[in-house]
């Protein structure tokens, strides 16, 4: 298995990332704002939001558009107004969605026991495994051949994935995790997720570290498999 090129992950640090959430907060209470309507609440100059707002239309994040004055006949251009854009939106909302899941899983574990969350777990991680599954259907069966493209096939879910080879093995790493929130309370997720990448690969592994539990990184080893000839009967 070659090395791969681990995927940079933008770091959600620094002032200006924390400007930004706070403009995204005031357009997604007050639904629009101009320019300096936004640079008033935020205690920010013309020129700073001006520098901001530029850096999140480029991103996709706000979208602008003029703004409409009933019975306005003023001379000069409308000022324009800033909005969320849908996938901004979604961004904002993310946590909302997760707490949402949580209560929900918090109920299959009142209701259930914890053998409904893992059969919860089970279901929604075999589908992704599934879809996987099909995406890696011209990889062989040499599990490292398969862990680099699992990489690929998980990236394309979401989970910013990359695969290396090490000494012992080859390495399965995920950068993003789309249910860190919610599997940091029932891990459960992650070991249905576990189970998924070994039968995946097609050898056992081993999880190392996980972003549910505190990491930078979930980590997976793929160990080299002994019965490297394969026998028939």
């Amino acid at each position: 298995m070659k090395n791969a090129t681990v995927i940079a992950v933008p770091a959600e640090v620094g002032p200006d990332h924390r400007t930004r959430n706070r403009v995204s907060q005031l357009l997604l209470e007050r639904g629009s704002a101009t320019a300096a309507e936004l640079g008033v609440a935020l205690g920010l100059s013309p020129a700073a939001i001006r520098r901001h707002l530029d850096a999140m239309l480029a991103a996709g994040d706000v979208t602008a558009r003029e703004q409409r004055i009933p019975g306005h006949r003023g001379r000069g251009r409308p000022a324009r107004v800033f909005l969320l854009t849908e996938q901004a939106r979604v961004r904002q909302g993310r946590h909302t969605y997760d707490d949402l899941a949580a209560a929900a899983l918090r109920w299959i574990a009142a209701t259930g026991g914890a053998e409904a969350v893992s059969e919860f777990a089970a279901q929604r991680v075999g589908a992704l495994e599934a879809r996987c599954q099909a995406a890696m259907a011209d990889a062989g069966e040499d599990p490292r051949a398969r862990a680099e493209a699992l990489a690929g096939a998980l990236t394309a879910e979401g989970y910013a994935a990359s695969a290396s080879t090490i000494a012992s093995g080859g390495q399965l790493c995920q950068h993003h995790c789309p249910v860190a929130h919610v599997a940091a309370e029932f891990p459960q997720l992650c070991e249905a997720e576990t189970r998924a990448i070994s039968h995946l690969v097609g050898t056992h592994v081993q999880r190392l570290a996980t972003i549910a539990h505190g990491d930078g990184v979930c980590t997976t080893h793929i160990p080299y498999r002994t019965d490297s000839v394969r026998t028939t009967s």
